[in-house]
């Protein structure tokens, strides 16, 4: 059974998107995996066949005009048995091309699309995706999504049944380390956000904490649309030695990181449904290397870390406040039992079952 897979990224930082692709192409499907490729774009070795397309466009309403069109003749012409897209700016493509093809196709929500912070703003370019997802969302028998709260909101609204795969690392050994890749590290604690660098992640409001803690150092490790405003911002309040960017890191390596930190921030902003009701893979990562969470009070972010009780959740972004509570969970350590409970139930071979099970519904349509 052969699965086109596709995304509009580089594949290069995409942990779900590979684990999906790896559990499929362990369980007997033939995976190709396409996405675009970036002039910085790192080499790729996969388990998986992997494509990525250089376009004219990657940003703005263009970049996605001309990746689905090339998308779309892509999989029209594509040896498949089936399309997985991902996100919603991957659908009009794989929905005509499956459509057309008489193909069953699968859709994997990674968030909702029209609430992200770059959109909401924006009533021409969010009206554009929500009429997308209108048209489309009805139509779609095999979706699911990151977390319940998201599934529940496109059900009640479309009449569908979105499940529910959350995006949690593979189970194993926690990987234990006092020694960060960079040197500077060592006699500091760490701080760290690992993630896209947009609007709204939380990411300021750390920085504006960052004078109220003398013995730390704040990691940012992920690129984004605001990275360039972010590290001026540092450089202006002469925070140079305290917060480091990194830049992106390959998943593969991100463990690495993730593992020597001393606490892990998620304090997303209110700027739409998508951020309240997200379930980042983040949080998951940082349970995996047991490093405790300063989280948003968000629903979906505060039925992790309260039932497991791993963490501090807060409403109160202001900088005194944040440099208190990261000094606080410093202070008290890691819940031990809190993290064996939460590793032990919080599984990527869990969840994926309910991913084969969407799979092998959609290959009966063959």
């Amino acid at each position: 059974m052969r699965i086109t897979v596709s995304v509009t990224n580089d594949l290069v930082t995409d942990q779900r998107v590979h684990k999906v692709c790896t559990t499929l192409s362990q369980n007997g499907y033939d995976v190709k995996l396409v996405g675009r490729r970036f002039k910085d774009s790192k080499p790729l070795l996969r388990s998986y066949q992997t494509f990525r397309m250089r376009l004219l466009f990657n940003r703005s309403a263009f970049f996605y005009a001309e990746y689905n069109i090339r998308l779309f003749f892509y999989l029209l012409f594509a040896k498949t048995d089936i399309y997985l897209s991902n996100d919603t700016d991957t659908l009009p493509a794989n929905y005509l091309a499956a459509k057309i093809r008489h193909k069953p196709m699968v859709f994997d929500a990674h968030e909702m699309f029209p609430e992200v912070p770059e959109v909401t703003g924006r009533k021409f370019v969010k009206a554009i995706w929500t009429s997308i997802e209108d048209r489309i969302f009805p139509q779609l028998k095999n979706t699911y999504t990151v977390c319940r709260s998201i599934a529940d909101i496109y059900n009640r609204k479309y009449g569908i049944n979105m499940q529910v795969v959350r995006n949690i690392p593979p189970a194993g050994q926690a990987r234990y380390t006092s020694r960060f890749p960079e040197e500077k590290a060592q006699e500091k604690k760490m701080i760290l956000y690992q993630g896209a660098v947009n609007l709204g992640r939380g990411i300021e409001s750390m920085i504006d904490a960052m004078p109220y803690l003398d013995d730390c150092l704040f990691y940012v490790v992920g690129d984004g649309d605001v990275l360039t405003e972010l590290k001026e911002k540092v450089k202006r309040m002469n925070l140079n030695d305290k917060v480091i960017f990194t830049g992106r890191i390959p998943f593969e390596k991100l463990p690495d990181y993730t593992a020597c930190a001393d606490v892990g921030i998620n304090l997303l902003e209110n700027k739409g449904l998508n951020y309240y009701y997200s379930l980042p893979n983040r949080i998951f990562d940082y349970i995996r290397q047991n490093i405790p969470i300063l989280a948003c009070d968000f629903p979906e972010v505060r039925n992790i870390v309260a039932q497991y009780g791993i963490g501090i959740l807060t409403d109160n972004y202001e900088p005194q406040n944040l440099a208190f509570l990261v000094e606080k969970l410093i202070a008290e350590g890691k819940n031990t039992a809190g993290f064996e409970a939460a590793n032990a139930d919080l599984t990527w071979e869990n969840e994926s079952q309910t991913l084969l099970k969407i799979m092998a519904e959609a290959a009966k349509e063959i």
